[in-house]
């Protein structure tokens, strides 16, 4: 296989290989178990109105272990910084679509990677909150944006440095997820898990939707099991570990997710539940009282930290990938001098992600959503496909009843983009349209095939 500019780097002085197979799940896992479940619970059940919304939540998980298998194949294939815009290159190379799929994910991704990093930054304001009652709107700003200096300060090192301090935050969001599991295992009422509505399971255009509804915040609470992909440069064995570690990441967090959800409802009734704007707070003052309630109140803001700090350290690497062939801002592809990581896409992606803090929490993480399934994940699983059948190519790992997994990552994909709301469909839709537009308008003619490493942002300057 050709290698890319970003792969060549790890051998000529570019990124460091700092990441083992411990730091590898606790980055995804920090990432998957950050501030989401504690503010979606109440969405989660809203969108089906009971109980009944665990569908969502194993439906997810389904979802997520299926795509989980696509990007551990893919990025033990090509273990490059950069994730899906290094496997829409390779796959479609030397094709019409070879230079507009990968400048669409870049787009995209400029758009909605802040937003769901600003999504773990509004989450945080929300349960500070609770501590700090009555601070408003202002209050709440300041501190989604006083977090996100704090991340991009703490990112603004070396990856090995990186590395043990994901490891540390992994811990404290372990320590917060067996909080509410533990306590609510000992104080478990299942006659309020099984307090299901009239006609909570019966089928109908309704009931599609309210699991579509469900399913999407369910991911949007599992997003992060392909993190480490972002970072492949610098993982040491990355064939061996990249699979290993999301595997395992779905598959503890699922049963982490299931495990609390419950445990939460059968201690606050569903019907109150969903009402709540810091319902795990709530949940153990109800339990042991408000002083425990800060207690847990703090843990979370500590795994919402954790989650952030994972996400923006993912993210800025692929803008970073992007620079080196050419196809992006080429500062985007400057390292630090010292450090060896993209300082440019740091503060950059950091800065966007700050102000996308001021929207709202459901509008954010409906359009993050809509805004990346296109293109980036079932445009890769396209990708899979058509890389399976080319012989320069390895596949040192190669997912478990092939092609069955990524037929229902597919569709699984596709419906919950179709119920996700007619208003976050066209926006998603009319994202790309933008895209289309100023690809072909900037990029010459000859550009257009993916065999070169000019693009519209890239043209007239030399990646680094």
């Amino acid at each position: 296989m050709r290698r890319s500019i970003a792969e060549k780097r790890a051998s000529e002085g570019g990124l460091v290989q700092g990441l083992g197979l411990l730091q590898s799940i606790a980055l995804n896992m920090s990432n998957m178990v950050g501030v989401g479940p504690f503010i979606t619970i109440p969405l989660i059940i809203t969108a089906m109105g009971g109980p009944q919304c665990m569908l969502g939540w194993l439906l997810g998980a389904v979802l997520a272990m299926c795509d989980g298998l696509i990007w551990s194949e893919l990025s033990a294939a090509m273990p490059g910084s950069g994730g899906t815009y290094v496997y829409l290159r390779e796959a479609f190379r030397g094709t019409r679509l070879g230079g507009i799929l990968p400048f669409l994910f870049i787009w995209q991704f400029i758009l909605s990677g802040p937003l769901e990093i600003a999504s773990g930054y509004i989450g945080f304001a929300q349960y500070a909150g609770y501590l700090w009652r009555g601070m408003g709107a202002p209050g709440a700003h300041l501190i989604s944006v006083a977090v996100g200096v704090v991340v991009i300060i703490l990112l603004y090192r070396r990856i090995t440095a990186i590395g043990r301090l994901t490891v540390a935050l992994w811990v404290g969001v372990l320590l917060t997820v067996l909080c509410v599991i533990v306590s609510g295992l000992l104080n478990f009422h299942p006659q309020r898990v099984l307090d299901f509505p009239p006609g909570a399971f019966n089928f109908s255009l309704g009931f599609a939707a309210g699991l579509g509804s469900a399913t999407l915040i369910a991911m949007y609470d599992y997003m992060g099991y392909f993190d480490i992909c972002y970072v492949a440069e610098e993982v040491r064995n990355p064939s061996r570990v990249i699979p290993r570690s999301i595997i395992w990441s779905v598959l503890g967090v699922a049963a982490l997710y299931l495990v609390m959800n419950a445990s939460i409802i059968a201690v606050v009734p569903w019907r109150e539940a969903m009402n709540s704007k810091f319902i795990g707070s709530e949940f153990m003052e109800r339990l042991y009282g408000p002083r425990a309630a800060s207690a847990l109140t703090i843990l979370i803001l500590w795994t919402a930290f954790a989650s952030v700090f994972a996400l923006l350290l993912g993210y800025s690497r692929i803008p970073y990938a992007a620079a080196l062939d050419g196809n992006f801002f080429q500062p985007f592809a400057r390292l630090h001098p010292v450090g060896r990581f993209p300082y440019v896409s740091v503060l950059a992606m950091g800065g966007l992600a700050i102000a996308f803090s001021f929207f709202a929490l459901d509008e954010v993480i409906s359009a993050l959503l809509t805004s990346r399934i296109l293109i980036q994940f079932m445009g890769q699983i396209v990708a899979l496909h058509r890389l399976r059948r080319r012989s320069d190519i390895a596949m040192p790992f190669r997912m478990w009843l092939y092609p069955l997994p990524a037929a229902i990552a597919f569709f699984g994909w596709l419906y919950i983009f179709v119920t996700s709301g007619w208003r976050f469909a066209v926006f998603g839709i009319l994202t790309l349209a933008a895209g289309v537009a100023v690809y072909f308008i900037w990029t010459p003619p000859g550009d257009r095939t993916g065999s070169g490493t000019a693009a519209p942002s890239a043209r007239g300057s030399d990646a680094a």
